[in-house]
């Protein structure tokens, strides 16, 4: 994924993701499975969590990486990948989702 924003080592950055349904409530629905999918991918790599904000269909984040790391797009695919693998099939997500949950389990 590209984003357009500076790349620069250990800066802090802030973030607003959206739910490809912004009618979902998914976020809030499903915090808890939102807050370990941000857990496990803080460990490696590593990432501190300044301010967080979680709407239904939202979130606004704010975020400082590591001296010499700018690699905010790998956190997001991980993140992403965690807490859509972990929602109950019911839900509406992108047909890639087979594919990242096989490489989120491996």
């Amino acid at each position: 994924m590209r984003y357009r924003r500076a790349n620069i080592p250990g800066a802090t950055y802030f973030f607003t993701v959206n739910l490809a349904d912004r009618k979902s409530n998914l976020l809030t629905e499903h915090i808890d499975i939102l807050r370990n999918a941000m857990r496990k991918i803080r460990q490696s790599p590593p990432f501190d969590i300044i301010a967080m904000m979680v709407l239904p269909d939202h979130l606004h984040a704010i975020w400082r990486l590591p001296e010499g790391d700018a690699d905010f797009p790998l956190r997001w695919s991980l993140i992403k990948a965690a807490f859509s693998c972990e929602i109950p099939e019911t839900e509406v997500i992108w047909r890639s989702r087979n594919s990242s949950c096989a490489a989120v389990h491996s």
